[in-house]
Formats: structure tokens, C-alpha cells, sequence
């Protein structure tokens, strides 16, 4: 006999039915299941709506839709209300009618078990001793998946193409059949792993911000800390100066009441002077009075002339014993004025690091192996001095990464001025430069700045250029020349029938370099790069060491190791540019006047190269040490972005020096 729980479970998901669906032929069905069922039925170019009818997946009972779809089915309100009484219970009971509390559920069997029931069924003997035991737990949960379309078969397969899981019928003659199948071991073990995958990425990603914020955290102790001394050195600087204020106060007052002191001293005796006179002329004064009453002549002549005397000795002397009154012994001569002292307090404030300065990018020069830094500082008068640092450009663009990485930079301390220039770079480099502005709080970087040594600057190697041409131009043109004299033969020098070649008197092995080659009338030439090694008895290009562009009359081609490729180009060119890019293994070749690209060669270089050039008439020369043309640039970024991203190679690193060499 079934148990009432086996009433209550859908047949597709083998849960208890929620939202039940009461179905024309009796049987009941979840709605999402139904839902489910008409998923699976639903080809992609049909819409859902499109489906009018399903199997019962009990009973194969044709189920008919109306324009309501699913909705238009009752629901069986009765089994959800049993289904909501049923979950209720605390208990998982066995199959026996009435049911009894479960003590095990066998994992073997499926079926949860009273004591009784189980002292029946699982004697202990074989074999029923090797049967799983455990707590009891509801059937849906140890009973298998059934298929979706084929009723009491479970599932075994996994449908690669619908991601879903299937039965072996639905392999053979299902919707399945023509579908890539794995099975569930394959589909499990792969699932776990990504599983296992995203769940260690998770993991480490949450480890990552338990890091970080555990540095946010210190960061937050350490802003409490240096805030809590920073507000400590605030009292007792404040303090300091409230001591020094005091100090100078009593040290000002006491020299003010030291200065009253001596003027009144001063100004005192000059007083008891002035008395002192004062009183004698009064005397003399009162004297010279009594004497003018006399009206006798004989007796005033007789006391008079005494008087008169004294009265003009007196008169005479009273400039010198009447001193003069000087205004500044009324101390208005001092004053206190402690304005200046005042703007300074007024001004008191902690000091901060100074702003971010700025690369000029306009104003900074470059040339083979110099670069010319120039910056702004908005706080220049706060800058105690500057820090240039400098590293090689690898394309990287985490800037913060590429700055943490300390040992591969440069740096140049105690800047005072606003512009620096570096001295011993590599040519045809692009270089990553900051620009840290310092003071007693602390210092900020500026935003990098890219900036790109010009390339080098080269001539042709009379040493190699074959007999039968003639140098000019201070080694900057070669012509094709028969009456030229005849040259001793040396090991670099081009030789053989044909070969009108010459070198130039550089190496390369890094860097991106640029050169010009003016074509004039000539229609028959070479130009491009090669190895030390290369031939110099053939023309450029029929060998593994060397790369050329060519034309031969009307005729435009680039060549190496002996193949040719015809390629297009004006029969007007004039100025054909070369560009080297040793780093990201390229060579191109460009229209400059019509700042059109030709050719590229990707080139895996082992070893330094040298600009070789072959003419059969007229003449050419050379324009080296020039900077990358926009349009240039702007195709050699395009070819290593695609290079970084495609292809990821490691270019082995070469056995020499870094940088242009001069030949010997």
C-alpha cells in the first residue's frame, strides 16, 4: 500500500505538491512542474504561449489548453489543504497502515522504518548488514530524479545542449537524441570542480577584503593614533608659544619701566637745574629792581654798576644753563607693533603634504637618449624639493601595481627646480616617469606621464658598402656609382654581382625606432633590417636573416628567407618610412607622405639588427633619429594591443647589451 506521503508527492519533482493543478484526468500536478513540462515542449521559435496541450506525466492523459494556458485549470484546493495539515507533523513515519514514528531510514532501500518494521525487514545478517542506516529523513529526499518526459525512469544522462537532466529514452528516442550528451559523473565532476573553482576564487576574494579591510581598520587605529599626537603636539606648541609670549612680555615690560626709570631721572635732575637757576635770577632779579628806585644819581651809579654786571653775566650765562627740552625723552618716541606677529598667529595651521604636481607633457623634450621632464606645483611655495622616478614603459596599465613594483625604478631625489633631464636612456623607448613633490608632512605623486626617447640616430658604414657605390652627404646618401674607386675588400663589406648594398653603423636590440628613406627617382632598391650574420654576397630578403621591402621597376614587394609577396604601393613614392619595433617584434613599412601603411613583418628577433639598404639606380638618403609620426604610432599601438592580447608570446631575451650599438 502506497503512504499517504507518496499521495502527496508530485511525480516530476518528487516534492510534496505545492500549487497543485487538478487535472481533467484526476491526477494532480505542481504548477511549476506543468510549467516545466511546457518549457521542454517549447522549440526556441515558438513562443510559450504557442504549446495548447501536454501529456499527464501519471497517466498520458492528453491535457487541453485553452487560451488561458495553465491558468485555465482548476486547483486542487483540497490536496493543498491536506499537503499543509501534513507538513505540520513533527514526525517521519514508516508505510505500515496506521503508520507509526520512524527510528531509521535505509539509504539501500529507500524506505523509512518503525523499530518494528525494521527488527522484520533488516535482520542482522547479509544482506541487510551492509545496507546504509541512518536518522530518519522524508522518502523525497533518498528517492532519485525521474525524467521529465518518460514516468518511473530516473534520470542518468545530461543534456549538454538544453543543460538539463535526462533519462536513457530520452537519449534513444526522446528530443534528446541528436543532442551531446555526458553523464552525470562527467557533468558532476566538472560541475563540482568549476564549483570548487569559484567557491576558491570566492574564498580568496573574501579573504582579500577581510585583508583589506583589516588595513582599513589599522589605517583607521593609526588615524586615531596620529590624531591623538597630532592634537598633543598642538597643545604644546601652542603651549610654547603661549610661554614665549609671556616671556617676552615680562622681558618688554621690564625694559619699558627700566626706560621710564632712567628718563625720570634724567628729565628730574634737569628740573632741580632749572630750579636752582631760577632761584639765583630771582635774586638777582629783585636786586635790580631795588637798584632802579634809587633816584640819586650818585648813590645809583655807586650800587648799579655792580648789578648791571651781574644782571648781563646772568643774561649771558642763562642759554647755557637752561637746557633744551628734548620731545623724545616723552617716550613718544616708542611703540609696540606686533602686527606682523599677529598675521603669523593668525595664520597658524597644521601642514599638510603638498598637492599632486602635474607632467607638462607639451613642454617636456626628448631626444636618443635624453628626456627633458617639466611639471607644475600648485602649492610650490610649501614644496621643500621634488622626486623624479622612471621606469620602462612594458604596456602594463595597472599603474599602482606597476609603482608597487620599487625595484625596476629609478629615482632622482632633492629636485629643487621644476624640470629635470635624464640622461643615459635607452633610444626608441617609451618611458613611464612620476614626479613626487615633498615636504616636512609627507609627500603625493603627480599622475604618470608616458614619454619616448627619440630613436637613435644612425649614418651609413662606409666599411660595408659595396664597391661599386658612392657614399655622400656625410655617409647620409648612397648612389650607384660604376666609375666609383675600387675598396679592399673587407668581411662586412656587400659583395658579389648585384648585391649594390651598405649598412648602417648601428645594432639594434630594443627599443622602437624610426627612420626615413627619401627614394628620389630611384626604382630599383631594398630597404629593410638584418642580422650581423646575414649574407653580404645576395640580395636582402633570399635569406633567414634579413627583411626587406622592395621594388623593381613597377613592381612593389617585401621578402625574407627567399619568399616574395607582392604588396601594394604608389609608383609615386617618394618617402618610404621604416618602422622598428624591437620590443613587440615588428617591422613596417610606410607611405610617410601619404601616411599610408604598406607592410608589417612579425618577427621573433634573436639577435641585434641592422638597417640595410640595396640600390640598382640612382640614388637614395637617409633621414634617421626622427620621431614616430602620429599615424605611425598609432598603427604600431594597434599591432602590440592585438600582439598582448592574441598572442602573449615571450620574446626571447637577447644575449646582448641593451640599447643601439655603434659598429666596429
Amino acid at each position: 500500500m502506497e503512504t499517504l506521503e507518496s499521495e502527496l508527492t508530485c511525480p516530476i519533482c518528487l516534492e510534496l505538491f505545492e500549487d497543485p493543478l487538478l487535472l481533467p484526468c484526476a491526477h494532480s500536478l505542481c504548477f511549476n512542474c506543468a510549467h516545466r513540462i511546457l518549457v521542454s515542449h517549447c522549440s526556441t521559435s515558438k513562443p510559450l504561449e504557442s504549446i495548447s496541450a501536454f501529456q499527464c506525466p501519471t497517466c498520458r492523459y492528453v491535457i487541453t489548453l485553452n487560451h488561458r494556458g495553465l491558468e485555465g485549470l482548476k486547483r486542487n484546493v483540497t490536496l493543498q489543504n491536506i499537503i499543509d495539515r501534513f507538513q505540520k507533523r513533527p514526525y517521519t513515519f514508516c508505510e505500515q497502515d496506521p503508520p507509526r514514528e520512524a527510528v531509521k531510514t535505509c539509504v539501500t532501500c529507500e524506505v523509512s522504518y518503525c523499530d518494528r518494521c525494521l527488527r522484520a525487514t533488516h535482520p542482522n545478517k547479509k544482506p541487510f548488514t551492509s545496507h546504509r542506516l541512518v536518522e530518519p529523513v522524508p522518502d523525497t529526499h533518498i528517492r532519485g530524479l525521474t525524467c521529465l518526459e518518460h514516468e518511473n525512469e530516473k534520470v542518468n544522462m545530461y543534456c549538454l545542449v538544453d543543460d538539463q537532466l535526462i533519462c536513457a529514452l530520452c537519449k534513444l528516442v526522446g528530443r534528446h537524441r541528436e543532442h551531446q550528451v555526458s553523464s552525470l559523473t562527467e557533468r558532476f565532476d566538472k560541475l563540482k570542480q568549476t564549483l570548487e573553482n569559484n567557491l576558491t576564487n570566492l574564498v580568496k576574494r573574501n579573504s582579500e577584503l577581510e585583508n583589506q579591510m583589516a588595513k582599513l581598520i589599522q589605517i583607521c587605529q593609526q588615524v586615531e593614533v596620529n590624531t591623538a599626537m597630532h592634537e598633543a603636539k598642538l597643545v604644546e606648541e601652542c603651549d610654547e608659544l603661549v610661554e614665549i609670549i609671556r616671556q617676552r612680555k615680562q622681558v618688554i615690560a621690564v625694559k619699558i619701566k627700566e626706560s621710564k626709570v632712567m628718563k625720570l631721572r634724567k628729565l628730574a635732575q634737569q628740573i632741580a637745574n632749572c630750579r636752582q637757576c631760577l632761584e639765583r635770577s630771582s635774586a638777582l632779579i629783585t636786586q635790580a629792581e631795588q637798584s632802579l628806585k634809587e633816584n640819586d644819581h650818585a648813590r645809583f651809579l655807586q650800587t648799579a654798576r655792580n648789578v648791571a654786571e651781574r644782571v648781563a653775566m646772568a643774561t649771558a650765562s642763562s642759554q647755557v644753563l637752561i637746557p633744551d627740552v628734548n620731545l623724545n625723552e616723552a617716550f613718544d618716541n616708542f611703540a609696540l607693533d606686533f602686527s606682523r606677529e599677529k598675521k603669523i598667529l593668525e595664520g597658524l595651521d597644521y601642514l599638510t603634504a603638498p598637492n599632486p604636481p602635474s607632467i607638462r607633457d607639451e613642454l617636456c623634450t626628448a631626444s636618443h637618449d635624453t628626456i627633458t621632464v617639466h611639471w607644475t606645483s600648485e602649492d610650490e611655495f610649501s614644496v621643500t624639493s621634488y622626486e623624479l622616478q622612471y621606469t620602462i614603459y612594458t604596456g602594463q596599465t595597472n599603474f599602482i601595481s606597476l609603482y608597487n613594483s620599487a625595484d625596476s625604478w629609478m629615482i632622482v631625489p632633492n629636485i629643487k627646480q621644476n624640470h629635470y633631464t635624464v640622461h643615459g636612456l635607452q633610444s626608441g623607448t617609451r618611458y613611464i616617469f612620476f614626479v613626487k613633490a615633498i615636504n616636512q608632512a609627507g609627500s603625493r605623486n603627480s599622475e604618470p606621464a608616458r614619454l619616448k626617447t627619440n630613436s637613435q640616430p644612425f649614418k651609413l658604414d662606409p666599411k660595408t658598402a659595396h664597391k661599386k657605390l658612392r657614399l655622400s652627404n656625410d655617409c647620409l646618401t648612397m648612389e650607384k656609382d660604376e666609375s666609383s674607386l675600387k675598396k679592399s675588400h673587407t668581411p662586412e663589406r656587400f659583395s658579389g654581382t648585384g648585391s649594390y648594398g651598405a649598412a648602417g653603423n648601428v645594432f639594434i636590440d630594443s627599443g622602437c625606432h624610426y627612420w626615413e628613406v627619401l627614394l628620389g627617382a630611384s626604382t630599383w632598391y631594398a630597404i629593410g633590417v638584418a642580422y650581423k650574420s646575414a649574407p653580404k654576397n645576395e640580395w636582402s630578403g633570399k635569406n633567414s636573416s634579413s627583411w626587406v621591402f622592395s621594388r623593381c621597376n613597377n613592381n612593389f614587394m617585401v621578402r625574407h628567407d627567399g619568399k616574395e609577396m607582392l604588396v601594394e604601393a604608389s609608383l609615386q613614392l617618394r618617402r618610404l618610412g621604416v618602422l622598428l619595433d624591437y620590443d613587440n617584434n615588428s617591422l613596417s613599412f610606410h607611405d610617410a607622405m601619404n601616411s599610408q601603411h604598406i607592410h608589417t613583418f612579425e618577427i621573433s628577433f634573436l639577435l641585434p639588427v641592422v638597417p640595410t639598404f640595396m640600390i640598382w639606380n640612382k640614388s637614395v638618403m637617409i633621414l634617421s633619429g626622427l620621431p614616430v609620426p602620429d599615424f605611425v604610432d598609432g598603427l604600431a599601438s594597434d599591432l602590440q594591443e592585438q600582439q598582448q592580447q592574441q598572442m602573449g608570446l615571450c620574446r626571447q631575451e637577447s644575449p646582448y647589451l641593451t640599447g643601439m650599438k655603434t659598429c666596429h
